[in-house]
């Protein structure tokens, strides 16, 4: 006979029943956007129209969780997400949205049960943990939206569970429950740090945890050396190794599932942009990728700050004297402008010859080749000379040239170096390549200052050329982002040609991790800029949680949402921490007198619980 044994925790089946029931009743309420949803809701919408964007706060996991609710309740991703209190319209799955958060942080309470039985300590003391986790009034209220916090936090105690489920299991090692649980404890972590980067410093917590235990275990006599390196291998390959596969993973279901122009292409550079279906992708399909004597290119700065631009000229002339009272070459303003244009369009032209149309077969600019920039709609070359820029006077100052029939004559080669290039004698490729342009008169390089014109230059940003850096900056940086083969040899004939959309192809295929390291650095240089929360509170408002927050307020009934602590379960956790750490050093300081007070086990599993317990309050 087939004989199954199954063993139930009646306790831990209770509290999980209450949690989720104490979690799940009446998340309809209220039927708005309660606090940070109006964040959330709008990355929900993206993804159910499966618009590109970028989050600044972290990696994409919480929000395709989120969305995954959204999914399944129908959402077609129609809503203004535009203020907190806004009434949701019957499109939008209040419960299916709020679900998932509310599900995690129920759940979290059964988390807090079985950590505390993991630490050895009595069944009583850990129903006791757990009911100041059901019945905490910060946790409640959070987990009760569409927010983030409690499905990181049900990450973070599902990997601290793991790992101390692993580690009591050390007597069986190898086992398919020591495998289980290792390999969930790296998956855990990855699943914290792919909802929010705060998820880091619980990871960073159970790797030093893990790191010492290890360490015991290579100094272990009693095993081999080769029974030592599978531990160590074993904990590598799940702390280690998986996370990383894991974090890459997140990124690549969140570009493919995200595979059209959103609203924050402007961002990213024109190679990832093309990889996007419409936006610059309908623009540049079927360009032609090398760029040939004669082609029509559009340039944009690489480095796109303080936005991205696109390099510019019109008919207006710099002041013959500028508000300094310092005097300019009255030439014809070149600048960065940050909207498209008919004005962003430049001719490459071979110096050697007049023509201004790409001959039979093209004759592709490679590498080193030197070439002049004609602006497409007032026909006038791209120039420098020893004249100050207006707004940074230190650097040169870019203009078109203006014949005045006066001494100071035209200075229009530049030598076209290829920065990301793989050979010398490389083409100059459409999206894909970075290109400096070198002045050859002055050894100048053209590049974006980032200040602002005055008024008389449009606000418009300030191009300069600069010959004492020898240091690379992407402000330095250029790339074609639309580009023709011109066709028309008289001015009239190109000026129509340059305000014809272009038609032509060029590959889309941009590697994922091309694009992920791109979005990478992207989410760190907008967090580096990123200003300080409306509600953001100071590290030791959070000891007590007794500083409130209004996440709702109704409109007509006064009703309120505010988010405080409990003051039980708040200040039982701060005297708890205190007393311990009065224990340890006491402890620690009897040791060091050689008096031992508590067996060798009984201080480890001390020590164990301090780590896991202090620690894990310290880091979050």
């Amino acid at each position: 006979p087939i004989i199954i044994t199954v063993h139930v925790d009646v306790v831990l089946t209770i509290l999980t029943v209450l949690g989720i029931g104490n979690r799940l009743w009446g998340l309809m309420y209220p039927k708005a956007v309660v606090f940070d949803e109006v964040y959330y809701g709008q990355f929900v919408s993206l993804y159910m129209k499966q618009m590109f964007f970028i989050d600044d706060s972290g990696p994409p996991l919480g929000h395709m969780i989120l969305a995954v609710g959204a999914y399944y309740g129908g959402f077609d991703g129609n809503f203004s997400w535009n203020r907190i209190g806004a009434e949701y319209t019957a499109n939008v799955p209040v419960w299916n949205l709020r679900f998932l958060p509310a599900l995690a942080s129920a759940l979290c309470i059964s988390l807090a049960y079985q950590i505390v039985v993991e630490l050895k300590y009595s069944h009583f003391s850990a129903v006791i943990a757990a009911l100041l986790i059901m019945f905490e009034n910060a946790l409640i209220t959070q987990s009760r939206f569409m927010l983030l916090e409690s499905v990181l936090i049900f990450f973070v105690l599902l990997a601290v569970m793991s790992y101390l489920k692993f580690y009591n299991r050390q007597r069986c090692s190898f086992s398919m429950s020591w495998w289980f649980w290792l390999f969930l404890t790296g998956t855990a972590c990855a699943l914290a740090i792919g909802v929010k980067y705060m998820g880091l410093f619980t990871y960073l917590l159970l790797l030093a945890i893990a790191g010492v235990h290890t360490w015991q275990i290579i100094g272990d006599t009693t095993l081999s050396n080769v029974t030592v390196l599978y531990h160590v291998l074993a904990r590598v390959c799940a702390l280690l190794v998986l996370p990383v596969i894991l974090y890459l993973g997140f990124f690549y279901i969140h570009l493919t599932l995200l595979y059209r122009s959103g609203p924050h292409d402007q961002i990213m550079t024109s190679t990832f942009q093309a990889s996007l279906e419409g936006g610059l992708a309908r623009i540049t399909q079927g360009q032609p990728l090398e760029i040939a004597f004669g082609s029509q290119i559009t340039l944009r700065n690489v480095w796109s700050k303080p936005v991205p631009c696109w390099l510019h000229s019109h008919k207006n002339m710099y002041p013959i004297r500028y508000d300094s009272g310092r005097g300019s070459s009255h030439q014809q303003q070149v600048t960065c402008y940050p909207f498209k244009d008919v004005n962003n369009w430049w001719i490459v032209k071979d110096p050697g010859k007049q023509e201004l149309v790409v001959s039979n077969p093209p004759r592709p600019v490679r590498h080193g080749d030197i070439v002049q920039l004609v602006h497409g709609m007032t026909a006038r070359f791209l120039n420098t000379h020893d004249v100050a820029a207006p707004m940074s006077p230190h650097w040169q100052e870019i203009s078109c040239y203006v014949d005045y029939n006066v001494s100071m004559a035209s200075q229009n080669l530049w030598k076209v170096e290829i920065v990301n290039r793989d050979a010398n004698n490389e083409v100059w490729k459409t999206i894909l390549s970075e290109v400096k342009l070198l002045h050859v008169n002055t050894s100048a390089v053209l590049k974006l200052s980032g200040t602002a014109l005055p008024d008389w230059g449009y606000r418009q940003l300030e191009i300069v050329g600069d010959k004492s850096s020898n240091v690379y900056h992407q402000n330095m940086a250029w790339n074609v982002e639309e580009h023709r083969y011109g066709k028309s040899e008289e001015q009239k004939e190109r000026e129509l040609e340059l305000q014809t959309p272009a038609q032509m192809d060029i590959s889309k295929n941009t590697s994922f991790m091309a694009k992920f390291l791109e979005l990478q650095l992207k989410m760190m240089m907008l967090k580096s800029e990123e200003t300080e929360h409306k509600y953001s509170s100071s590290p030791l408002e959070w000891i007590n949680m007794d500083t409130n927050i209004a996440y709702w307020l109704h409109p007509s009934s006064n009703a309120q949402i505010q988010l405080i602590g409990n003051i039980v379960t708040w200040s039982s956790a701060t005297v708890g921490i205190l007393v311990y750490l009065v224990l340890f050093l006491w402890h620690l300081l009897r040791q060091h007198r050689r008096v031992y007070t508590i067996p060798k086990d009984s201080w480890e599993h001390f020590v164990l619980a301090g780590a896991v317990c202090v620690g894990g309050w310290a880091v979050s």
